[in-house]
């Protein structure tokens, strides 16, 4: 993390410098697309963007570690041992874990209510034992705390034009869009690591089960009903684009260029997918570089544009963040009867940045 950025954000003490700059190595090693747009965000606002992402991205590696007895231990001890960590580094600030000192820091400094971590942290726990999900409905309580929380940690940072509460069932759904587009272009490394995300009854429905799917993972063979399957599965995933869609004119201006972004290049992941022929069982689906780097040429004109209004012109208020209500249990996903593949309901996972110090090019590359 550059010096201007912690600056901006008024980051001072050199142990909380380095946590933040250890979160945003994490964010620019595994989260391209996020990363490319962090970029855009106004420079005070992306520590906590790193921050939020790398505490999520510590636990999701701990999780899907493929040995599951690492060096440092079972994969439930390292992840109970996390959890201790976050409710101390909550509720006492500090920490000895870097991304747990800047997850709290960001947590204070931007009032992020403590019970969307608490529920981040229950859908980590559930990967470790549960392995498919019989329905959409059932998929949709875990991306609660998997990735509609997620999006809704963003917002306090991203500010909005309306009030928080309409912009969060947006917020929440962009989360689960990003996620559902994950879930589709990882089927492969996800079966790998014993688990299928797309839904047994949507499956089904086109004659697909877990076995099929191994069967065609292994012998690098195509099947037109999983094809019918993970097409299906796109269709799905669009509409909850649609669904986080207007939000974007929900955000602050000078963030909205970053969340478009990202909800492009995330977009263009599952456009990528079906141009692929829906080989997700054998190969990742990438978005060319090119298409990348004209879609964040795109997000930087709007970047300056935005900026340039706000300069000129008295730019519309930022509704203040809401007090931090005290941290207590996990709360309860939405009921499963308001979720089904017809009309999905607002769910969460991320993305979110000021002019990049480098050129977009040099950032695409």
């Amino acid at each position: 993390m550059t010096a201007r950025e912690l600056d901006s954000a008024g980051i001072t003490d050199p142990a909380l410098r380095a946590a933040y700059r250890r979160c945003r190595q994490l964010n620019a090693a595994h989260g391209r697309t996020y990363f490319l747009a962090t970029r855009l965000l106004p420079a005070d606002r992306r520590p906590a963007v790193h921050a939020l992402y790398g505490f999520a991205r510590w636990a999701d590696d701990i999780v899907d570690a493929m040995e599951p007895d690492g060096e440092d231990g079972p994969r439930g001890t390292r992840l109970a041992a996390l959890q201790r960590q976050l409710h101390d580094g909550l509720r006492q600030g500090g920490g000895d874990e870097p991304v747990v000192l800047a997850l709290a820091d960001t947590a204070r400094r931007h009032a992020i209510a403590h019970h969307y971590f608490t529920d981040f942290m229950a859908a980590m726990r559930s990967d470790l034992e549960v392995t498919d999900y019989a329905t959409y409905a059932d998929l949709r309580g875990y991306m609660h705390g998997s990735a509609a929380v997620i999006g809704l940690q963003m917002l306090p940072v991203l500010g909005t034009v309306v009030p928080h509460e309409e912009a969060e069932p947006h917020a929440a759904a962009l989360g689960v869009a990003f996620q559902l587009t994950n879930f589709l272009r990882d089927v492969g490394e996800d079966l790998d690591r014993g688990r299928v995300y797309l839904p047994a009854d949507l499956l089904a429905g086109h004659g697909v089960d877990r076995e099929l799917l191994r069967r065609c993972r292994d012998t690098g063979r195509q099947d037109r009903r999983v094809v019918a399957a993970l097409r299906e599965f796109e269709a799905l995933t669009r509409r909850v684009y649609r669904e986080a869609e207007p939000g974007l004119a929900m955000l602050d201006p000078l963030s909205r260029p970053c969340i478009r972004t990202a909800f492009i290049l995330y977009g263009g992941i599952l456009d990528a997918v079906a141009r692929d022929g829906y080989a997700v069982l054998h190969r990742r689906a990438v978005v060319p570089r090119r298409e990348r780097a004209t879609v964040a040429a795109d997000g930087l004109v709007r970047v300056l544009a935005a900026r340039l209004r706000h300069w000129s012109r008295p730019a519309p208020p930022r509704i203040p963040t809401r007090p931090t209500p005290p941290a207590g249990p996990a709360r309860q996903a939405p009921p499963a009867a308001s979720a089904s593949p017809a009309s999905p309901s607002p769910q969460a996972r991320p993305a979110p940045p000021a002019t990049p110090a480098r050129p977009v090019s040099e950032e695409v590359a």
